[in-house]
């Protein structure tokens, strides 16, 4: 993900930037084909240098107009090529009919294709690329099935995994499963989140040479985020700094039984600089919770009017965590969010808000897609089947910066583009992480970053420290402490 671009668009935007190319830097369809399918070869020389078969499967549009050109040069570098067709010829746009009247003048034959597909060492898929928003059917369904049995064989997709709607990620009732998607000129934003992933394998990516001035052109729907963009609050502090300067962070939580969720929260705030770290709680835990952590200063709170001069010294809140939905939750809850502290809110406090719906401008709300899916009234799977379609919605609702938790987490203040972290992996997926994000964000809020930025850099920061324990360990059984030490060294590596 590193040497990708950090700028995303729609399916219409990339149709956009292709007539742009073509149409003002008359840079003909016929000589970017040709460009797609030189960079699909060096992609397959680079990933499979053994690979001496090809089986590429090619669809009527500009997408399969790339395959029929992969194929010509593939079989001009004596790779052994067989190349099927899916759908109706008589309906191959000119562009497309060109390139495979090309591959026919060599001698190759274009197989129609019926219901299986031979042995080979790489498939390319070049069928459908970005240019589908329906549901999968007929031919191209059962060509998707037969790429996706051959379980030998790795796939390279061209643009998009055939299925894949390109701007939501969900799967048009089935999708090719890729090893590695190959996309060219613009980044697709469905390639990066809900089941895009799944389907993606790794993404990699080939301007084919057009002009950088042709994307001064579009506005990006949605951007990835980055610690070298987005992290300048992490600079070097001064050698005359003190604790004072570098904020208090007041957690909110831990009911009965769950002190362990504040605990977590503290400490991933202290371990990105906070100054100071205060947990209001159940009088019970705070004793157990200073022999874990004596850095923590714990406070018993059973009535929420206790709470009152634990807010006054705070720069920032996290509430949430442990928080639970009983009374004694929701009376701090709505005293907490009577001040104007920046604040995060996350966990019980998101189905507290769920219950009394209200805006809020100086709040970073932080859902999965469940606690989205009770915020919005409807179910998880309609949250997943657009996010981000629904991280818009949760901030027209309640405004202030929506972090829509999941595979490929969406940022969004209300104003484009939308922020995308392509950080993190499975292995995050136990308890205790959104405590440690929460932690995190309200921690980097408690050092003055405004709250947009203290959202990306703390989605960036919880992402990486995930990545970062799961190499050191693997990601089976990795628990929300592992991310601790790697929360501390990636705060201190910006500069």
């Amino acid at each position: 993900m590193l040497n990708l671009p950090h700028d995303l668009y729609t399916a219409e935007q990339t149709r956009e930037l292709d007539r742009i190319i073509t149409e003002k830097h008359n840079i003909a369809t016929s000589k970017l084909m040709a460009r797609a399918g030189a960079a699909a070869l060096t992609n397959i020389k680079n990933h499979w240098p053994q690979a001496e078969r090809l089986l590429i499967v090619c669809g009527t549009g500009n997408n399969g107009g790339d395959g029929f050109d992969l194929a010509r040069q593939a079989l001009e570098k004596d790779y052994r090529v067989v190349v099927y067709q899916v759908g109706d010829v008589a309906k191959l746009n000119i562009e497309t009919a060109a390139a495979r009247d090309a591959l026919l003048a060599t001698g190759t034959e274009v197989h129609t294709f019926e219901d299986t597909l031979p042995s080979t060492d790489v498939i390319v898929d070049a069928m459908l690329g970005t240019g589908i928003n329906r549901e999968v059917t007929g031919q191209y369904r059962a060509a998707i099935e037969a790429i996706n049995s051959d379980k030998r064989a790795p796939v390279l997709s061209l643009d998009s995994p055939s299925g894949l709607h390109a701007d939501t990620g969900s799967a048009l009732g089935i999708a090719v499963k890729a090893s590695i998607t190959l996309s060219f000129m613009g980044l697709n934003k469905g390639l990066f989140t809900g089941e895009g992933p799944n389907y993606c394998g790794t993404v990699c990516f080939d301007s084919l040479k057009i002009p950088s001035s042709v994307y001064r052109e579009l506005t990006p729907i949605a951007r990835r985020v980055s610690l070298e963009n987005d992290a300048s609050g992490l600079a070097p502090r001064e050698r005359t700094g003190h604790k004072g300067l570098y904020g208090h962070l007041l957690i909110i939580g831990g009911d009965h039984g769950m002190p362990g969720a504040a605990r977590i929260a503290a400490e991933a705030g202290a371990r990105v600089g906070a100054g100071l770290i205060s947990i209001a709680t159940r009088s019970t835990h705070g004793p157990l919770l200073n022999l874990s952590r004596p850095e923590l200063m714990c406070h018993g709170v059973e009535h929420a009017d206790d709470l009152a001069p634990l807010l006054r010294p705070a720069n920032s809140l996290a509430i949430g965590p442990g928080l639970g939905q009983g009374e004694w939750g929701e009376s701090l809850f709505q005293k907490a969010i009577e001040t104007n502290i920046p604040l995060v809110v996350d966990a019980d406090a998101l189905n507290l808000l769920s219950k009394n719906p209200q805006r809020h401008n100086q709040w970073i709300l932080t859902p999965h897609p469940g606690e989205a899916a009770r915020l919005l009234d409807c179910s998880s799977a309609e949250i997943q089947a657009d996010r981000f379609a629904a991280v818009k919605e949760l901030q027209n609702r309640y405004g202030g910066i929506i972090v829509l938790k999941g595979s490929g987490t969406l940022i969004y203040n209300g104003e484009a583009p939308t922020r995308l972290s392509t950080w993190g992996n499975p292995g995050m997926g136990t308890g205790g992480m959104g405590d440690v994000l929460a932690g995190v964000i309200g921690g980097l809020l408690a050092q003055h970053f405004p709250l947009m930025d203290a959202a990306c850099v703390g989605v960036t920061l919880h992402g990486m420290a995930g990545n970062k324990a799961a190499e050191k360990d693997g990601e089976r059984g990795m628990l929300a402490m592992d991310l601790m030490p790697h929360l501390r060294h990636l705060s201190n590596l910006i500069y």
